[in-house]
């Protein structure tokens, strides 16, 4: 099967992510800040898929460490998924702007300098695909959180316009748009139990939509419904909302 690397490996999704890939057989590259914590994840890979497993440590925001780390990787990996990212506090974002960049460079600026080296290496090596996790909060500029969903509206954007520069590479892009997932990003939150997502649901709505090819998915599947009621709510009456 083929390598994989897993950017933000140390996350909630990304977990059960992993877990998916190596069932089916693949070997994985896990990066992220925190390889002991990733560690864990790949002895238990290692263990129960036999599967060969490389743990690499990995910081988003050093964008001038990227092309280092490519190099640094055994082979090529056969797909990229980028599952990094940072909620960070609307509230102090506000008033913050180490806050604010601290989630623009997380969401958008670190991940798009990653995938612009791992696309122009799979455009090259003529296949392979893509995967950036985005957000239901991009479709739509909301108070509660509209510095965290500017960020991932810019990497919603990048991703459509690299799935269409390498669509006659044979290099898949998929985006995929969580809305609410039951993580450590979001604890304490109240969440709606009907529209809140476990980790694993989302893992495997990402594995089987990239098996299929698919360009953009939501998960859960009706937030794509909802997004759809919110986009066509009239400016005049939501700039007047609270949701």
């Amino acid at each position: 099967m083929a390598d994989i690397l897993i950017i933000g490996a140390g996350s909630d999704i990304a977990k059960p992510l992993a877990r998916e890939y190596a069932a089916a057989g693949n070997s994985l590259y896990l990066a992220g800040r925190n390889a002991d914590r990733i560690e864990s994840l790949a002895n238990d890979l290692r263990i129960r898929h036999g599967i060969e497993v490389l743990v690499q440590e990995l910081d988003v925001l050093a964008t001038e460490s990227h092309e280092v780390f490519f190099d640094t990787l055994p082979t090529l990996p056969a797909g990229i998924i980028a599952v990094a990212g940072y909620l960070g506090e609307q509230n102090k974002a506000e008033h913050d702007f180490g806050e604010t960049r601290k989630i623009i460079d997380t969401n958008f600026t670190g991940i798009v300098s990653l995938l612009n080296i791992g696309a122009n290496r799979l455009q090259a090596a003529g296949h392979g695909f893509i995967i950036g996790i985005s957000s239901v909060a991009g479709d739509r500029g909301r108070k509660s959180n509209y510095i965290y969903g500017s960020s991932k509206a810019a990497l919603t954007t990048y991703l459509s316009g690299l799935r269409n520069r390498l669509c006659d590479s044979n290099v898949h892009v998929m985006t995929v748009k969580p809305g609410f997932v039951e993580t450590r990003m979001t604890a304490g939150m109240k969440l709606p139990r009907a529209l809140t997502a476990q980790p694993e649901e989302v893992a495997r709505d990402i594995f089987r939509a990239q098996q299929k090819r698919r360009s953009v998915i939501y998960t859960r599947g009706i937030w794509r419904l909802i997004m759809l009621v919110i986009l066509h709510i009239p400016e005049s009456i939501f700039k007047k909302t609270s949701i």
